[in-house]
């Protein structure tokens, strides 16, 4: 994809981090960005910020594990601007780490419903108004490097899933010739505000007794603060999309780490962790 002025884009998970990057990267393009976000008094803020640096963008909050909010999302932004022409499901939340059989199903819910139903509903949604356009288009999913390796939490399977559904939905907009591209977004550390995504879990998914961001995990929090700026990833997305990639994986990505998974797969050797990797 080239021509970026005046283009639609939307973008999930879009008050903080990764899609406030994207969404402003993509409003200096010349776009038309409609955010959206779970969290309403972050979005607020994040929308007149962009408004006061003369982007035209729209704020919807939604919550992306609702297939009816996702609907509602796409509802807004074609009566806002006619068209949508890229789309970033990039919303994500992290909570448990702790052993598979030890993560309540209410863990489970919760991040299987934003990190993978997430997807599947911007999926779904969206992907069929990109086609009936007959325009030039572009789908991104943000997955994670733990999505590329040996999985070790719920948070990794998650992004597994969104790799494996990126990959499916790249083959089958080729066999459609279609106009419609996608790419997966594979990130090392970026400085985003996940340690706080604990804090909007809807009520019926929380464990009783819980209450606000999980604690605990200074080491996760340290390492997220210290990363990459959002900024610094979305221009290396844009760049992506210009270049046509499938695979988004930024530079600083431990290339020796994958290459050992998918040697043992090859080979048929038993896993083994991957060193820095802890999600």
């Amino acid at each position: 994809m080239q021509d970026f002025e005046g283009k639609v884009a939307v973008v999930t998970g879009a008050a903080s981090g990764i899609g406030r990057g994207l969404a402003e990267r993509f409003a200096r393009e010349g776009m038309k960005v409609v955010m959206s976000d779970i969290d309403s008094a972050a979005l607020d803020a994040a929308v007149l910020e962009m408004r006061q640096a003369e982007y035209d963008v729209l704020g919807v909050v939604t919550d992306v594990a609702r297939p009816e909010a996702v609907d509602d999302l796409a509802t807004k932004a074609l009566e806002a601007y006619g068209k949508v022409h890229v789309v970033c499901n990039n919303a994500g939340v992290l909570n448990s780490m702790s052993t598979l059989w030890e993560a309540s199903v209410r863990d489970w819910q919760w991040m299987f419903g934003v990190n993978i139903w997430g997807v599947i509903n911007g999926i779904r949604t969206f992907t069929p108004i990109l086609l009936d356009q007959d325009e030039e288009g572009w789908i991104i999913n943000t997955a994670s490097m733990a999505g590329t390796g040996p999985a070790s939490s719920i948070y990794s399977i998650t992004k597994h899933a969104v790799v494996a559904m990126s990959e499916a939905l790249y083959f089958q907009l080729k066999a459609g010739n279609a106009r419609v591209g996608c790419s997966v977004l594979c990130p090392t550390w970026v400085n985003t505000n996940l340690k706080t995504a604990e804090d909007h879990r809807p009520d019926d998914l929380r464990n009783p007794g819980q209450a606000g961001h999980a604690t605990g995990w200074d080491f996760l929090w340290q390492r997220l603060e210290q990363g990459t700026p959002p900024g610094e990833l979305a221009e290396f997305v844009l760049d992506g999309m210009r270049q046509e990639l499938f695979y988004m994986i930024p530079p600083d990505y431990p290339d020796d780490g994958f290459r050992e998974w998918a040697e043992n797969l090859v080979s048929r050797r038993n896993p083994v962790a991957m060193r820095g990797r802890s999600t």
